[in-house]
């Protein structure tokens, strides 16, 4: 069964996001962020849903996602495709630890290898 493991926030300016998201919700980097990506937590380290904020430059939908962490990602993917999802078509990375999927109103969503 799949969990949430990550909300992920489109965004046009990293560096302010992650300073207003970071003091909206009392959470701290988990990690130097990258270029384009830069991940939150709780600051006390209670157990709690990552925010991922992701440098984007578009108006468009599905500027938002989550990322769904599965330890057999393939049989995740298969169970949800069956419950009516569909791969998106995308350009992976090479080595990409993920898989897009939409959900039935079109919705993307991730889902990650743990």
């Amino acid at each position: 069964m799949a969990t949430i493991g990550s909300v992920v926030w489109g965004v046009r300016d990293l560096p302010r996001a992650i300073e207003f998201w970071a003091a909206a919700l009392d959470y701290e980097l988990r990690r130097a962020p990258d270029i384009d990506w830069a991940m939150l937590v709780p600051r006390d380290g209670a157990e709690g849903i990552q925010l991922s904020l992701k440098l984007t430059n578009s108006d468009a939908p599905h500027r938002h996602h989550l990322d769904l962490f599965a330890d057999d990602q393939e049989a995740e993917v298969k169970r949800l495709l069956a419950l009516g999802a569909e791969l998106v078509d995308w350009e992976y990375e090479e080595g990409a630890d993920y898989v897009v999927l939409a959900d039935p109103d079109d919705n993307r969503f991730c889902v990650v290898q743990v």
